[in-house]
C-alpha cells in the first residue's frame, strides 16, 4: 500500500467517525439520550425525564426561561437532522420536543408535587389531543421547527391553565 492510500484511507476512515460521533450526538439530544426509544410511550417517558428534572433541580423561573430557550434550539436542530435518521416525519423516537415542551409548562408556577404532576396530566393531554391552534401549527410547520413548536404551544396552553387555577 502505497503512503497516498493509507492517507486516503485514514481521512475516509476519519470523516466515517466523525459523521457517527454527529449522528450518535444528534440521536441523543432529539431522543433526550435516548428515553425516546423505550418501545412503549415514549412521548410520555420524554414528558416523565421533563418531570424528573423539574424535581431534582427546582429551577427558578429565569433560568427554567433560559434552560428552555437552549434546549428549545438543540432541540429544532437535531430534531431537523433526526428526522433524517430515523426516516419519518415527528418520528417517535423524537423526545425532546415532549422534554422542552413540559419545561415551559411548569415556568413561573409553584414547583410542589401538585402543579408539577397536573403540568405532566394536563400538558400530556394537550400533546397527544393537539386542539386548535396546536395542529394547525403541526401541520404547516415542517422539519424541526414543525415538531418543536407544537409541544411549546401545549406548553404554554398548560401553563396557562395553571396560571389562571393559581389565581383561584
Amino acid at each position: 500500500m502505497s503512503r497516498g492510500q493509507s492517507t486516503e484511507c485514514s481521512m475516509t476512515t476519519t470523516r466515517k467517525m466523525g459523521n457517527r460521533s454527529k449522528v450518535f450526538l444528534t440521536k441523543a439530544v432529539a431522543s433526550v439520550f435516548f428515553i425516546g426509544h423505550i418501545p412503549v410511550a415514549p412521548g410520555t417517558f420524554g414528558t416523565l425525564a421533563a418531570v424528573a428534572f423539574v424535581w431534582g433541580v427546582k429551577p427558578e423561573a429565569a433560568s427554567m426561561l433560559i434552560i428552555s430557550a437552549v434546549l428549545f434550539l438543540a432541540g429544532t436542530a437535531s430534531s431537523h437532522y433526526a428526522e433524517t435518521f430515523y426516516g419519518s416525519r415527528d418520528s417517535g423516537h423524537i423526545v425532546i420536543d415532549e422534554f422542552v415542551g413540559y419545561l415551559v409548562s411548569i415556568i413561573s408556577l409553584p414547583q410542589t408535587a401538585g402543579y408539577i404532576i397536573a403540568a405532566f396530566v394536563i400538558f400530556r393531554f394537550f400533546d397527544i389531543v393537539k386542539p386548535p391552534p396546536i395542529k394547525n401549527v403541526e401541520r404547516k410547520l415542517h422539519g424541526g421547527l414543525g415538531v418543536m413548536m407544537d409541544d411549546v404551544l401545549a406548553g404554554i396552553a398548560t401553563n396557562m391553565v395553571l396560571q389562571a387555577w393559581k389565581l383561584v
